[in-house]
């Protein structure tokens, strides 16, 4: 079964409150099986203009990135992401 991938680029206004949802976020990650592949500013853009932090976490499954994206806990850490960045955000399956 194909993987599922969750990538995001996150632009922060406010690095304290960021700071507070990935405290929150971190713990909910772990628990539904996730593993951060790559977090940062420091992505090499090539194309396109967007900035800001990006992060990619692996799951055994797409239902599992799902699961973890609309479950009550990542959805409280996420009303606090939203109150300090502007986040664009997608879950994918992975290519066998």
């Amino acid at each position: 079964m194909p993987k599922g991938y969750l990538v995001a680029n996150i632009r922060v206004q406010d690095k304290e409150k960021f700071a507070a949802f990935s405290g929150m976020a971190a713990p909910v990650i772990k628990a539904h099986g996730g593993k951060v592949l790559a977090r940062g500013p420091g992505a090499e853009r090539h194309e396109g203009s967007v900035d800001g932090i990006v992060m990619m976490i692996e799951f055994e499954s797409i239902d599992s990135a799902r699961t973890f994206y609309l479950s009550n806990e990542y959805q409280a850490a996420k009303a606090v992401r939203d109150a300090c960045a502007e986040t664009d955000l997608m879950i994918i399956e992975g290519a066998d």
